[in-house]
C-alpha cells in the first residue's frame, strides 16, 4: 500500500534521530572504541551499529509495511529493491571518519523516499545539538536546544563572492578544476551531510560534489535543502538527484545550491 508522508512522521523521525544520536554519543564519550574496515575500505564502529539498530527498530514500529535500507544493511538484491515505491533510506552515522577524529562533524541521516524522490529527511548532529528536518510539502527547520528556525523564512541575498563548502575527508581533482573555473570564492571544509545544511541555513551558496557518494549519504540532507527551496542537481544532466533508479547505489556527481543562488552554477 502506498502512503502519503504524514506530518506526524516528521516529528517521529526527528525523535528517532535524536535517540540514535544519544546511542552514538554514549560511545563517543567512552574511553575508546574499536574501528573495523568494511569490504569497501570504509571504517565502521560500534556507534554505527548502535545507531542503525535504534533507527531500524523504531521505523519498524512506526511503519511496519515500509522497507528500510541502511548503510549498515545494504545487501538488498536489486530484484527486490527495484520494486520499492517507498522506503526509508538511512545513514546511521554519516561521517564515521569525523567521528573517529572526534571533531563533532558527523550526523544521523533518515530520509523517506517516494517514487525515486527524497521527499522528507532529518539530519541530526548530536555533538553540535543541531537538528535539520524538512519535507517537500511542509517546509524545513533547524532546531537547537534554544530555538526552532524556519529555514524557508530566512532572508538571504547572494554575495558577490560565493561561499563554497566541501568535504573535509574527500577532495577530488574534479573539485579542484571546478573551483578554478568558478573563480573568486571562499571555501569551508566540513564533514558529513552538514554541507547541505549550511546551504539550507543560507550561510553558504554552493556544495559541488565531484567525487563518489552513496545514496544514503545524500538523501536526508537533499530533502532538507530542497524543502528550504535549494537544489541538488546531477552535474551532467541538470536534473534533480534521484534514488533507487539503478542497481548501483553510487550517486552521480552533483552540485547543491542554496535557494538564493542559481542552481545551474
Amino acid at each position: 500500500m502506498k502512503h502519503t508522508f504524514k506530518q506526524e512522521w516528521l516529528a517521529e523521525i526527528v525523535d528517532i534521530a535524536k535517540e540514535a544520536g544519544q546511542a552514538i554519543m554514549d560511545i563517543y564519550h567512552s574511553d575508546g572504541f574499536a574501528v573495523q574496515t568494511k569490504v569497501d575500505d570504509s571504517p565502521v564502529t560500534a556507534a554505527d551499529i548502535a545507531s542503525h539498530e535504534a533507527i531500524v527498530a523504531r521505523l519498524a514500529a512506526l511503519t511496519p509495511d515500509i522497507p528500510v535500507m541502511s548503510e549498515e544493511a545494504a545487501n538488498i538484491a536489486w530484484d527486490e529493491r527495484k520494486h520499492w515505491q517507498q522506503y526509508w533510506l538511512i545513514d546511521p552515522l554519516d561521517g564515521t571518519k569525523e567521528f573517529i577524529k572526534r571533531n563533532g562533524e558527523f550526523t544521523v541521516n533518515i530520509a523517506f523516499i517516494d517514487s525515486g524522490k527524497a521527499v522528507a529527511g532529518v539530519v541530526y548532529a548530536p555533538v553540535l545539538d543541531k537538528c535539520y528536518y524538512g519535507a517537500l510539502s511542509m517546509g524545513a527547520w533547524l532546531a537547537t536546544d534554544s530555538q526552532i528556525v524556519d529555514l524557508n523564512m530566512s532572508e538571504h541575498s547572494a554575495p558577490e563572492t560565493p561561499r563554497v563548502v566541501g568535504s573535509r575527508s574527500h577532495v577530488s581533482p574534479g573539485l579542484e578544476r571546478y573551483l578554478v573555473e568558478l573563480g573568486a570564492h571562499s571555501m569551508t571544509s566540513i564533514g558529513s551531510s552538514l554541507k547541505f545544511c549550511l546551504l539550507a541555513e543560507g550561510v553558504a551558496e554552493i556544495y559541488p560534489r565531484l567525487g563518489l557518494t552513496s545514496e544514503w549519504d545524500t538523501a536526508a540532507a537533499q530533502a532538507v535543502l530542497e524543502s528550504a527551496h535549494g537544489a541538488v542537481i546531477n552535474y551532467e544532466t541538470g536534473l534533480p538527484l534521484d534514488y533507487n533508479q539503478k542497481e548501483n547505489i553510487l550517486n552521480p556527481y552533483f552540485i547543491a545550491t542554496a535557494k538564493h543562488w542559481p542552481s545551474k552554477q
